[in-house]
């Protein structure tokens, strides 16, 4: 019982961390941070709420702290670019 409350506890917090480190979305580049990098990604939908996801994991796995989506296209599926900042 004991093993399996760590194992709980464990799972909460890593769940927390890793959602804290998320790329915040941002309407201007940051004033206090640096142009990294562009990135650009499709979804299979026509859904900006998807397309917005899809960068987040992006900039989310090159490390970035925030990212600016500065162009979006497509009819039934999205396709856009963003700018990444550290």
């Amino acid at each position: 019982m004991k093993n399996v409350t760590m194992t709980l506890a464990a799972l909460t917090l890593a769940t927390l961390s890793f959602s804290s480190i998320a790329a915040n979305l941002v309407d201007s580049a940051p004033v206090t941070q640096e142009k990294v990098g562009v990135i650009t990604a499709c979804t299979s939908s026509n859904s900006i709420s998807s397309l917005q996801h899809e960068m987040n994991v992006k900039a989310t796995r090159m490390g970035a702290s925030s990212y600016r989506i500065v162009g979006a296209y497509g009819n039934n599926r999205l396709c856009g670019s963003a700018e990444i900042y550290k």
